[in-house]
């Protein structure tokens, strides 16, 4: 029987950049907007504070973009301060290049294995699926997700009795299943 794992995120993930005022290198979104308009063309900012200092820094979300190309309802959530937009926003690759930022996920997701476990003896079969594009060890859900050490769960990789299509000591943030013979 297939069970399925889902990894969720449980807030907004720290972003990593270079703080100009205290050098620190992380800053945390509220997910405020802020919303500028210079005659007909619109800028928009998603605003992070830093961690150490406090100091304000502004990610460009829309630069010099005329009023009418912007979506109604695209400017609805921006003026509303929508959180889900704040995250959409954080995995665009466009906006988190056009920015150069990096995300830090730690602490800010959890693993969702759906109930209690089965017994040690049997086959688990296991399709994790990702809500939203958190980069984690596959090792390391399965660790948590089972109950087991990490050194553990490489053990049981190198024995042969846990199986997968991907490669499980790397990072991935893409769906993916595995099979775990005990």
């Amino acid at each position: 029987m297939l069970t399925t794992w889902v990894v969720m995120p449980t807030c907004l993930p720290l972003v990593r950049r270079r703080c100009p005022a205290c050098a620190s290198g992380r800053f945390r979104t509220g997910g405020k907007f802020r919303v500028n308009a210079h005659h007909k063309r619109l800028d928009a900012w998603l605003l992070a504070l830093c961690t150490t200092c406090g100091e304000t820094t502004g990610l460009t979300v829309l630069e010099r973009l005329n009023v009418r190309s912007v979506r109604p309802g695209l400017l609805d959530r921006l003026h509303a301060n929508d959180p889900a937009l704040a995250s959409e926003l954080l995995q665009d690759p466009v906006v988190r290049r056009r920015n150069r930022i990096a995300l830090d996920w730690d602490g800010a997701w959890r693993l969702d294995t759906g109930g209690p476990d089965r017994p040690d003896h049997e086959v688990l079969d296991v399709s994790v699926r990702f809500a939203a594009r958190i980069p984690v060890r596959p090792v390391r859900l399965i660790a948590e997700g089972r109950g087991l050490a990490r050194a553990e769960v490489e053990r049981l990789l190198a024995e042969g009795k846990l199986v997968s299509a991907v490669r499980l000591g790397t990072k991935l943030s893409g769906d993916f299943t595995f099979l775990l013979t005990r």
